[in-house]
């Protein structure tokens, strides 16, 4: 619930930028640096906020997390007024989009933490699914109600209603969710046994700030994360406005099609999981890692260079859908790793990590249009593929045997 709100206020925006992009007779760049601003501050905060977990609580830092950008998120509303201030719309509205980043920064390290807390040792990519069907969940259901909300009422009630849908679902969190399994009343010794088996006993107190960036492993990582974000960010805060601008779909039609990628997630994301875990039963490390990715990796390219040429809006829409969800299964793999390289500090590796693949979602918004913009959206999605393509060259030097704890 708590992954699955992070991604209904990103939708919301992706849709209303339409919306305030023509009331403010604001450039695509313009809005692309809109939706950066976002990435921005999420990305920055990730190693901080997944820090903050390892040292207070998963839980306690998520329960702040959610008051902070739920309150920023209906802000976006009124964010106009802050002209006074002497900064124009673009930069009033980049602030609080900022800020809404940096609240929402500490969610997806500590959700992973809490993750690595409550699964064993051998469900961890199974585990980490739920990010990817939170993710999907969002995607499919926030697009065509939000679309309709801002056709009937215009796009401000919008992000008010999602902020007091954070300020639930934070008393919701805060009221049924324990730090550790041992401390919930409704899990018996039988679960706590198996959650148990193969952890780490010792705890090493600081986080291996060097040690995660002195081994190929975290840096084959951080660049793959980088540009695996890249990729799905495409997704995330284009797609939408793909449909309608490049494809000519109405906002309505185009708000429902852009769920598709999403659907495809839905799917990806607990059969992908199941695969990481079966294949590293099988292989072990690296290779029951590494051969999910390859594979996801290159067929995520292959449909993205597809898709991008597929006259049909229909069938496009298709096989780009495909091609997110292959992103899904890699990057369902990708966020197994913080707890396959540090149980004790799963929730700031994660964050290190996360940082990468957020700073790749950052230039996503700013970099696809300009591309689009200057050689055609065909290149600007060759891009992706090509990227897409360096993510299995990288993961040929990722390698969890020799752990940071």
């Amino acid at each position: 619930m708590v992954v699955t709100l992070t991604f209904v206020d990103r939708f919301n925006m992706n849709v209303a930028a339409k919306y305030i992009q023509r009331e403010y007779s604001l450039s695509n760049v313009q809005i692309g640096s809109l939706l950066s601003a976002f990435v921005l501050g999420y990305a920055l905060f990730q190693a901080p906020g997944g820090r903050l977990g390892d040292r207070y609580g998963a839980r306690r830092v998520l329960f702040g997390a959610i008051i902070w950008w739920s309150l920023f998120t209906a802000f976006t509303a009124a964010a106009p007024a802050l002209r006074w201030t002497g900064m124009g719309v673009v930069g009033c509205f980049w602030v609080v989009r900022f800020l809404i980043g940096v609240g929402e920064a500490p969610a997806l390290p500590n959700a992973n933490k809490m993750i690595g807390s409550w699964m064993a040792v051998s469900e961890r990519a199974r585990g980490n699914s739920l990010f990817l069907i939170g993710v999907g969940l969002g995607g499919t259901f926030t697009p065509p109600l939000i679309a309709w909300v801002m056709v009937r009422f215009g796009w401000r009630p919008c992000f008010i209603v999602c902020g007091a849908l954070g300020l639930l679902i934070a008393l919701l969190w805060q009221f049924n969710s324990t730090e550790r399994p041992q401390e919930h009343p409704k899990v018996n010794q039988a679960e706590l046994a198996w959650i148990g088996q193969n952890r780490c006993a010792a705890n090493p107190g600081r986080a291996p700030w060097r040690r995660m960036l002195t081994g190929s492993s975290v840096y084959a990582l951080l660049i793959s994360n980088f540009m695996l974000g890249y990729v799905t960010y495409i997704f995330y805060t284009w797609f939408f406005l793909y449909l309608v601008n490049v494809r000519k779909l109405t906002v309505i039609a185009g708000s429902y099609w852009s769920t598709t990628p999403f659907l495809a997630i839905l799917v990806a994301a607990p059969l992908g999981g199941w695969i990481s875990d079966r294949m590293l039963a099988r292989f072990g490390h690296p290779w029951g890692r590494r051969i999910p990715v390859f594979v996801a990796a290159l067929g995520s390219a292959t449909l993205l260079i597809i898709g991008s040429r597929v006259i049909n809006p229909y069938a496009a829409i298709a096989v780009l859908a495909l091609a997110a969800g292959c992103n899904g299964v890699a990057a369902v793999t990708s966020w197994a790793m913080p707890n396959d390289l540090s149980e004790h500090h799963a929730g700031a590796v994660a964050g290190v990590l996360n940082t990468a693949t957020n700073l790749g979602g950052a230039l996503s918004p700013v970099l696809t249009p300009a591309l689009a913009d200057r050689y055609g959206w065909i290149t600007a999605i060759d891009f992706a593929a090509l990227l897409m393509l360096c993510i299995c060259l990288l993961w040929f030097l990722v390698d969890p045997r020799h752990g940071l704890d």
